[in-house]
This record gives C-alpha cells, sequence and structure tokens, in this order.
C-alpha cells in the first residue's frame, strides 16, 4: 500500500481526530514509524501512545482494521497529504495541521500571496461597502482571497473576488461534495473553477457545529494576514482571528462605530492590538511585509 493511501484510510478511520493526527505527522516526520504500510497495530497504538489493552486502543483498532480492509475510497476525489509538497507551508506550522486535505481546484492557488478574509454571518451594508472599497486593489495586486464561504462577509468576500477576476479560496466546514449554505451551490462550484475549494473533512460529511471551529483554524493557518471585517463579541471569526495571532500571524480590522453590535469584536481586536485598515494600501503593506519573511 502506497503510504499516501494509507494516511487516508488512516484519516478515515473512526476515532483517529486531529490530535491522534498530529502525533502520527511527529512519528513520520522524526522517523519514529515503520516505513512499510499498512502498520501493525501494535505499531499504531504505539505511535498514539494509548495502551494496547485499554478500551479505547480496541475501538480505534477495530474501526482501523475496518478501514484497512475496505481499502477503498468511494468517492473519486482528489487530497493531498501533510507530506506533500503541494501542502502549504504555512499550514504545517499551526497547532494540530489537518493531515489529510481534500480538494476540487487548482492546488496553484496556494503559491499565491494571500490574505484571510472573516466576519459575521449577518453583515450589514457597512460591511459589504467596506469589501467593496478595499477588496478590488488587493485581487489585482495578484493575492488570493481566503474565506469559509459562510453567509455574510465570506460570501461577500468570495463573490467581489470573482467578480475582480481574482483567485478565491474556500475552506469548507462539510465534506468537499456537499454545499453549505444551500444557496451558495454555485458560489462553490464557481469558486472550484476559479480557484480553490479545501476540506479536511471526507466526502459525504456533513456540517456538524465542531466542524467550523476546526475550519476556522485552517483559515487562519494557510496565511500570514487576517482581516476581520464585521464580528460581534462572541463570534466565529474572533476564534479565527485567536488562531492567527497564537500562530504569530498578523490581524487587521476594520474600525466600526462603537453602537454597532457587528462592530464590538472589531473594535475589541483594535483594543487589543490589530492594525485598524481604513484603506487598500494598509493590507497590501502587510502582505508584503509577511512575504517578505
Amino acid at each position: 500500500m502506497q503510504r499516501n493511501h494509507f494516511l487516508l484510510m488512516l484519516h478515515l478511520t473512526k476515532g483517529i481526530g486531529s490530535a491522534a493526527e498530529a502525533k502520527i505527522i511527529a512519528a513520520i516526520t522524526h522517523d519514529q514509524a515503520p516505513k512499510r504500510y499498512p502498520w501493525s497495530v501494535y505499531a499504531l497504538c504505539q505511535i498514539l501512545q494509548i495502551n494496547p489493552n485499554s478500551k479505547q486502543a480496541q475501538n480505534i483498532t477495530y474501526a482501523y482494521q475496518q478501514q484497512l480492509n475496505q481499502n477503498i475510497f468511494p468517492i473519486d476525489v482528489d487530497y493531498i497529504t501533510y507530506f506533500d509538497e503541494a501542502y502549504p507551508i504555512q499550514l504545517r506550522e499551526i497547532f494540530e495541521p489537518p493531515l489529510i486535505l481534500f480538494y476540487q481546484g487548482h492546488l496553484a492557488a496556494l503559491k499565491l500571496p494571500n490574505l484571510a478574509i472573516v466576519g459575521t454571518r449577518t453583515a450589514t451594508n457597512y460591511g459589504y461597502q467596506a469589501l467593496q472599497h478595499l477588496l478590488p486593489d488587493v485581487v489585482h495586486s495578484g493575492t488570493a482571497v481566503i474565506s469559509g464561504l459562510a453567509k455574510g462577509i465570506d460570501t461577500m468576500a468570495h463573490q467581489i473576488t470573482l467578480r475582480r477576476g481574482g483567485v478565491p479560496i474556500a475552506v469548507i466546514g462539510t465534506g468537499i461534495d456537499q454545499f453549505y449554505p444551500a444557496s451558495n451551490r454555485q458560489l462553490q462550484s464557481q469558486i472550484a473553477r476559479s480557484g480553490l475549494v479545501l476540506s479536511e473533512y471526507a466526502p459525504g460529511c456533513g456540517p456538524y457545529r465542531s466542524h467550523f471551529p476546526a475550519r476556522n483554524r485552517i483559515i487562519a493557518g494557510l496565511s500570514s494576514v487576517t482581516l476581520v471585517v464585521e464580528a460581534k463579541i462572541k463570534s466565529g471569526s474572533l476564534i479565527t482571528a485567536n488562531s492567527a495571532l497564537q500562530n504569530n500571524r498578523e490581524v487587521l480590522t476594520i474600525p466600526g462605530p462603537i453602537f454597532a453590535e457587528n462592530s464590538q469584536g472589531t473594535n475589541e481586536l483594535l483594543a487589543l492590538g490589530a492594525k485598524p485598515v481604513v484603506k487598500s494600501k494598509d493590507i497590501l503593506e502587510s502582505i508584503q511585509i509577511f512575504d517578505s519573511i
């Protein structure tokens, strides 16, 4: 069995999550794993640091054997592993990077300078006007725009990027063959044709609540610079911003009215030291600084 196919089988094994995958990545990276695939159950338990006689080990190894016995993937889909040259270098630096990325579209998009954009699903006209004002110059500079294909700011960012002839990258919290929200089905297909759609979740996987905070770490991990457009105090956008800060990436934000609920999160980020953005040049300066490092 080829290594990549084996890693795909591991990724699909029930009970092996991001923490376990981080141990698998470390074992292979540090030459502490068998070089023949598939691994024995004992070797897998050693790498995952679990007692082979424990209930957890029994559950994982049963699922592992079931997956290996099946040894097929039901849908013809493209994927890359952590160890492939096409895997984004910056994503390797985050806490618990995904072992597998499924994709549709053009992997060359990952080689471009990029900007991650996040914001509320309940965007206002202020957020839309801000993106219309700021994003065209960024797109025309050859910068790819990364977002999460959610309603609101994400959708706006993808749409503006496409209209301006840019390269959109969508990181989704479902299987690559799913469309969530359903209203973005056409938009997701357009992104796959003009840019790239990424997911760590296997085809067929639905929109589970826990997937979206995990998805946010990938959005933040792919880019050196994250722009928060509109965000409430408790929002997924702030989770993404915190992920970016934890990975020593720059966070930019658009100041907003102090009484606007959708600006409370962005204004809080400003108070904590995020860079304010009022013109496209503010964004481009940050992208150029980080690309030169």
